[in-house]
């Protein structure tokens, strides 16, 4: 069996790869036959390869690891022996999966479900972003909304903007119109995320003004914060939806499932949003009677309110007994948002440490709740002979404190003393005015002519603009002031109240060539787009809100940071298991968030309306379950997919290697003299340039070939390989000569 461990080849040894095997190629293969039509009549039409695939189960994870963050202590997925014991067992767990940049919540659930780079969806930083607003302006819009919600109110871009800056295509689509129902648990923005009333509302979008839910959202949002009157809304409303097929009775009492910028158009389709509406068609009973979750617990708010306990409620219990409840009830197709463990997100919300007595018990509650899940559905006859089931995890985690070496966690817990767990705040604000004068003056106060923020992270994206009355906005990437900017900010340092030391915080740096070359640049919504981001020493959230923040100091509330470039926050893990997918165990085959998407998609024999960035995965699906496009030239498809991953995906080898000449780019020069910057950036500029080109090319070639049941070229595959091979040679070479 051939492995996408081709993927971690040298540019050089991919090269001499394509063209040997160019010397062994094959001839092609007859074009397969197209699925059946996804608007036919009848009930759900899921068309995988055999039929046997009437169900899909799609899991995400916040920041639940496979590998282990203390070597003494069992990871996450070790302390879920009934997860991992049944990936393991019945399919394929992919131990080197990647995000995406930059690497958080709402852009790993989002590129997930896709099969999209940020560029590509807007989300180039998230959970929330920076858009400028004017002369020395700023708003700060959530990832977080749901599928047709605008970037803010002022604006009628999309906040899930394509490139051309119209409305990403949901990803209920292509499921509701083969005719089934399509559930989201707290899934990112395929529920309502707010219980807004103004114009560009949730509750205005989906329920109308003048609705009894309109009538409650308002009386809620006007309660006094805290209570539990003010919670009510976000309870009834918020974190549930089920998007049914044309004319389902699920959704009959429902509301307009609305897609107005939908390629093909969508009309005919309604939907059920939040507990209110849901919760009835799972029990049978009255809204006022809760779901009950896996452990036997009611499921309500932190007011004892029946229905959406807060994404931050959503524990494996939770969130199971909605997806179980949602296969039972008629709802074949469910995704769902499960939170992370390793936080106490009760009353006096922190974090735990590896080994931590609390987290190993939350640990315990999931693996019990995926015990109970599993036997459910067996009981209802959904199994792995006829379910697709699919788990993975929005990103890695950089765990902050010190390292307990006297404790495995589960039989002896681990103990964190006082100023031994938590991040290390650090005000960015102060850090410049301290340590940059000069610049500070430029930039902070009243007085200054200009004016900067962040979004706070451990890697923070900068965005810098002029304060002109009637004027200014974003300075130029190549302004003078720009550049003395990042200069300055690659050389900040920190007092590290851990170790006494004083940490550099440059770990890697990119601006917006380099951001291109990313994927973290929007042509959608230029307003969004930083002038830099500094990927920062990994034990450090570096942020200017609010101003109170220490200079630098241990936040215990939070302990586990993400968005950054360093192994354990990119590397990631997908499970698979159902008809078609091959029994493998482990396999280090080199994937990332993108490829999910088409692979289930090539499984159910359904498509998106799209080209995807990501790829199908032959490797972990029998012959028999793929077309006769993917099975046709087998050693040269999977030496194309190897080579167009190591070329495009933001943590493949070229994009690793542009981060590391972009890096070298900002730090160099001075007010008088930018040589070495000028000609490093011109040269990534270059290569992005050609290697978007030529990903665009593969990317055709393999989607004609995934879903358009077109036989692969042999010539035309090893050249596209070839091509790419010597574009991540060239990337490297830039690299070590910066």
């Amino acid at each position: 069996m051939h492995s996408r461990r081709l993927g971690m080849l040298s540019a050089f040894a991919l090269v001499c790869l394509s063209v040997a095997v160019a010397s062994a190629a094959a001839t092609t293969s007859a074009p397969a036959s197209k699925g059946a039509s996804q608007t036919s009549a009848g009930g759900c039409r899921l068309n995988s390869a055999k039929g046997q695939i009437k169900h899909v189960v799609e899991i995400q994870f916040d920041n639940t690891h496979f590998m282990r963050d203390n070597p003494n202590v069992p990871s996450d997925l070790e302390q879920m022996p009934h997860l991992l014991n049944f990936i393991e067992s019945n399919g394929t767990i992919g131990t080197n999966d990647h995000t995406i940049l930059i690497s958080h919540t709402a852009g790993g659930i989002l590129s997930t479900l896709t099969g999209l780079y940020p560029d590509r969806t807007g989300q180039t930083v998230s959970n929330s972003y920076v858009r400028f607003t004017g002369a020395g302006g700023f708003q700060f819009p959530s990832s977080f909304g749901y599928w047709t919600d605008p970037a803010s109110a002022t604006t009628t871009i999309p906040n899930m903007t394509g490139p051309d800056g119209t409305n990403v295509p949901a990803p209920w689509v292509p499921f509701t119109r083969a005719g089934c129902n399509f559930g989201a648990v707290a899934t990112a923005n395929t529920v309502l995320e707010n219980t807004g009333t103004g114009p560009s509302g949730d509750i205005t979008k989906v329920f109308g003004t003048g609705s009894p839910q309109f009538a409650e959202a308002a009386a809620s949002n006007a309660a006094p914060s805290g209570s539990a009157a003010r919670a009510l809304a976000q309870t009834d409303f918020v974190g549930f939806a089920v998007h049914c097929a044309a004319g389902n009775a699920v959704c009959a009492s429902g509301q307009t499932d609305s897609l107005p910028s939908e390629p093909g158009g969508y009309t005919g389709f309604n939907g059920l949003f939040g507990a209110q509406e849901l919760d009835p068609a799972l029990t049978g009973q009255p809204a006022s009677v809760p779901l009950t979750d896996l452990l036997g617990q009611p499921i309500t708010d932190p007011f004892g309110q029946p229905g959406f306990p807060g994404f931050d409620g959503m524990s494996a219990a939770v969130s199971l007994s909605y997806m179980a409840a949602m296969q039972e009830h008629g709802v074949p197709v469910t995704y769902a948002y499960i939170s992370d463990a390793h936080d106490f997100h009760g009353a006096g919300a922190h974090a735990f440490g590896p080994g931590s007595a609390g987290y190993v018990a939350q640990l315990k509650s999931y693996d019990d709740a995926f015990a109970a899940f599993f036997q459910r559905l067996q009981s209802d006859g959904i199994t792995k002979a006829n379910t697709l089931f699919v788990f993975t995890v929005d990103e890695g985690d950089h765990f902050v404190g010190v390292p307990q070496t006297n404790c495995d966690g589960v039989t002896t817990p681990c103990v964190y003393g006082p100023n031994q767990i938590g991040e290390l705040s650090a005000n960015i604000d102060t850090l410049v005015q301290n340590q940059f004068p000069s610049l500070a003056s430029q930039f902070l106060g009243s007085a200054a002519p200009n004016s900067f923020t962040v979004h706070g992270d451990d890697a923070p994206p900068f965005y810098l603009t002029h304060k002109a009355a009637g004027g200014g906005g974003p300075l130029d990437q190549t302004d003078p002031l720009t550049r003395t900017f990042e200069r300055d900010i690659s050389g900040l340092t920190a007092l590290n109240p851990y170790t006494g030391n004083t940490d550099a915080l440059l770990d890697k740096m990119a601006d917006q060539a380099g951001m291109k070359a990313l994927h973290m640049f929007t042509t959608g919504d230029p307003a969004r787009n930083s002038q830099f981001v500094l990927f920062a020493d990994p034990d450090y959230f570096i942020t200017d809100f609010p101003s109170s923040t220490c200079l630098t100091c241990i936040n215990p509330g939070f302990a586990w940071n993400h968005g950054d470039v360093q192994p354990e926050i990119a590397t990631t893990w997908v499970g698979y298991v159902g008809p078609g997918v091959r029994n493998l165990g482990r396999s280090d085959d080199w994937t990332d968030h993108t490829d999910v998407r088409p692979t289930i998609l090539a499984l159910l024999g359904l498509s998106d309306d799209y080209v995807h960035d990501g790829v199908v995965v032959p490797t972990y699906l029998e012959d028999w379950a793929v077309p006769q496009s993917l099975r046709a030239h087998r050693a040269t498809l999977l030496l194309l997919d190897a080579a167009y991953k190591q070329l495009d995906a933001p943590f493949g080898q070229f994009g690793k290697d542009i981060l590391k000449a972009s890096t070298a780019a900002l730090v160099s020069g001075s007010s008088t003299s930018d040589t070495k910057y000028t000609a490093i950036e011109g040269k990534i500029s270059a290569l992005t340039a050609q290697r978007d080109d030529l990903a665009g090319q593969i990317q055709g070639v393999l989607d004609g070939a995934e879903f358009g049941g077109q036989a692969l070229s042999e010539k035309q595959a090893l050249s596209l390989s070839v091509q790419a091979g010597a574009l991540i040679l060239r990337a490297s070479l830039l690299a070590a000569a910066s």
